[in-house]
């Protein structure tokens, strides 16, 4: 079982098909405190989640009945902004893409970690969460200031462009987590993201240049899978 830090207590809909997989998401988010509900097709996952208030949907993308990306297109038409973790086996970058495109906010690739799932879900409720807005982030001695929209690292400011800005935000509000080349697109970039994923590696070659200079390595690269923010080398 995870031993990542527990959250405060959320509502949690974990639509499903697998039992195996619905038994292992469903203890691995009820042992960190959360109140989940387990359905396994997309007509009860739609109706489920109209009927009553939810923080955060886990959604199987593959669901008999109506898949989780009609689902989530379904939900978003009635105006709900209720964050959605896309589960799938599907792990092409336009897969990804077209999940996010969908309206989902995250989206986790089988076969998964229980720390990952946990992790993934605890980044995805912080920065949803209206009880733990914040205007102030900090990782080491890196600080980021949303409302004063400056970044400092050892007390020194770090002058960085827009897009800068709001990829470090990103990455700093998931720190710990490691995030694709296509999840980053999608969020930094919204909907200007039909773009090649290299920018991506061009930006967080900025950033590290102007973060790094002097100071430990903070954003580290998963081969294969991505970046992640954190003070400690994997």
């Amino acid at each position: 079982m995870s031993n990542a830090p527990q959250s405060p207590a959320h509502r949690i809909l974990v639509a499903e098909d697998s039992e195996a997989i619905s038994d292992v998401v469903t203890t691995a988010l009820s042992f960190q405190g959360h109140a989940v509900m387990s359905v396994a097709d997309g007509h009860q996952a739609l109706s489920s989640a109209l009927a009553q208030p939810t923080d955060l949907i886990v959604l199987d993308v593959m669901l008999p009945g109506i898949d989780g990306l009609e689902v989530c297109r379904r939900l978003r038409a009635t105006g709900s902004t209720t964050p959605i973790l896309f589960l799938t086996a599907l792990a092409e970058p336009e897969d990804r893409i077209r999940g996010f495109a969908t309206g989902g906010d995250d989206y986790l690739t089988k076969p998964f970690t229980v720390d990952e799932l946990v992790f993934r879900v605890a980044a995805i409720l912080r920065r949803t969460s209206p009880s733990t807005a914040t205007t102030m982030l900090q990782v080491g001695s890196l600080t980021l200031d949303l409302a004063g929209h400056q970044a400092r690292r050892g007390g020194a400011l770090v002058d960085l462009s827009a897009t800068e800005f709001r990829l470090l935000h990103y990455l700093m509000a998931n720190r710990g987590v490691v995030l694709s080349k296509a999840q980053i697109l999608v969020e930094v970039w919204q909907d200007d993201f039909s773009g090649s994923e290299n920018v991506v590696e061009l930006y967080i070659g900025y950033l590290r240049r102007k973060l790094d200079d002097g100071h430990p390595t903070l954003i580290h690269t998963r081969r294969g899978i991505g970046y992640v923010l954190r003070e400690d080398a994997p």
